[in-house]
């Protein structure tokens, strides 16, 4: 029986580490820190080494194909395939922060969207049977979609939207953002919300697929929102702890073998929300 492994991106810090420490308490395998920075990343192993916890560290930055692709060769080689991925790495701008709308807007969805999208196409091949995808997303990205223009909202909730039109949608965004002309093309004024919208989406669209090409596989793909959360991104009075931001994604990286439900929906606090 070969070992069962996880992998949970930008978990040098925050949630994504608070995710790793709950694996690692919980999951019968070995857990992955992975972050951009090598002494960052080991410095999390450490900590949580501290704690008497024992994750196992890779390097890996979400941005950069070549590490993506790297990572994803070190886990077909070592484990064989991944049983849990966790796509936690993302970013925002403080909403004080005077840099152009439409900088920002390239800036986060390059990490948020496309970045866990690259991350999607190397390593969903390699899930294996009864393997789980936790894709995190943000509350706003149901806030963001009630601000679209209805014919945006039709499409980001369509069963039958594909990877390719989500893609041309985001990447229109982008240019709508960069002329300054997105909210006249029926967007919202919040690049973060967009970028979260397409990682919602993107988790229905993988969900499907996977649910129709490997039927007997069992594999679920969902999104959720952790919760307003005392970070880096969020602001130091938010209610939740990290560890509490943890719970949800920890509970859908761990829904039980021969788990159905849920698949291709996006969670809050453990319930399926509408969308």
């Amino acid at each position: 029986m070969s070992t069962k492994v996880a992998v949970v991106t930008g978990s040098n810090k925050g949630i994504g580490l608070a995710i790793v420490r709950a694996l690692c308490k919980q999951f019968d395998g070995d857990v992955y820190i992975t972050a951009r920075d090598v002494g960052r990343g080991e410095a999390a192993v450490k900590t949580l080494n501290s704690e008497g916890l024992k994750p196992k560290f890779h390097q890996l930055d979400i941005n950069n194909l070549n590490s993506i692709k790297t990572a994803a060769a070190f886990f077909k080689g070592k484990y064989g395939g991944v049983d849990i991925l966790i796509n936690n790495a993302g970013t925002a701008f403080k909403a004080s922060d005077p840099t152009p709308f439409g900088v920002q807007a390239e800036v986060i969805l390059t990490t948020n969207f496309f970045g866990t999208r690259d991350m999607s196409t190397h390593f969903l091949p390699m899930i294996r049977a009864g393997g789980r995808v936790v894709n995190i997303s943000s509350m706003l990205s149901v806030t963001g979609l009630k601000q679209c223009s209805p014919e945006l909202q039709q499409r980001f909730r369509s069963e039958d939207i594909t990877e390719d039109e989500l893609v041309g949608l985001m990447r229109r965004f982008l240019d709508d953002a960069k002329k300054g002309e997105h909210k006249q093309h029926g967007w919202p004024d919040m690049a973060y919300s967009v970028s979260k919208i397409g990682v919602t989406v993107l988790s229905m669209i993988h969900a499907r697929r996977l649910s129709k090409e490997r039927p007997n596989d069992g594999i679920l793909v969902n999104a959720c929102c952790p919760g307003w959360v005392r970070t880096d991104l969020a602001a130091p009075g938010a209610p939740k702890s990290p560890d509490e931001g943890a719970i949800t994604p920890v509970y859908l990286a761990l829904l039980p073998p021969g788990a159905k439900e849920p698949q291709g929906k996006y969670l809050s606090d453990k319930e399926v929300q509408p969308w």
